[in-house]
């Protein structure tokens, strides 16, 4: 004959505190058993706590991978507006470059036209020529302070070699045509002419 013990066993359900009927493969809580257990660091000799200590680790690992994933597409968008103003600025620079040869042309048709005659003339070329160089000057374009300043190979281009005792050598003492910057990056250097010591 079954004892009361083997009958309670033999149900499927248990009531709970509550009065709630829960399958008697789960605890009261609503948990499997495996859940159970491993909520509970006493079972099974502390395998629970191992597996905690494996979650915490993946969890720091997953962490750790998406600070990296992040950091990448920082780096990513960082590199990409990088490169996109880099060619706005090539689109511009094309720009300028074609332009200066226009810019040349107004300064030598100033310096040739110096008869009073020609006063209303030169007026109106002068402010052309400035409407049109404070337009380059918005852009970031400026013009190699040249004369006077030691030769840099950088910045000028020699086309000729003048001895003179006058000048400290390889200062450069004219400027044939005007050299431009354009953001820190050489357009044109300014051709000119450096001393030489006799």
């Amino acid at each position: 004959m079954a004892s009361n013990k083997d009958k309670e066993n033999s149900k499927p359900f248990v009531a709970t505190r509550e009065g709630k009927l829960v399958d008697r493969g789960e605890s009261a809580t609503g948990d499997s058993p495996a859940a159970a257990r491993a909520l509970d660091p006493q079972v099974e000799g502390g395998s629970a706590s191992e597996e905690v200590k494996k979650l915490l680790a993946e969890k720091q690992e997953l962490t750790d991978t998406l600070v990296r994933r992040q950091a990448d597409f920082e780096n990513y968008r960082k590199r990409m507006e990088k490169e996109r103003q880099h060619d706005r600025h090539r689109g511009v620079e094309s720009l300028i470059e074609g332009i200066l040869p226009v810019l040349d042309a107004f300064d030598r048709a100033l310096e040739a036209r110096d008869d009073p005659q020609y006063a209303e003339y030169r007026k109106g070329f002068e402010l052309i020529r400035k409407q049109l160089w404070d337009l380059l000057a918005k852009q970031g374009v400026e013009r190699i302070d040249a004369v006077g300043k030691l030769f840099d190979p950088h910045l000028h281009h020699a086309i000729e070699s003048v001895l003179t005792t006058e000048h400290e050598e390889d200062t450069v003492i004219a400027e044939m045509q005007p050299g431009y910057t354009f953001h820190d990056r050489v357009l044109r250097p300014a051709m000119v002419r450096v001393a030489k010591e006799s």
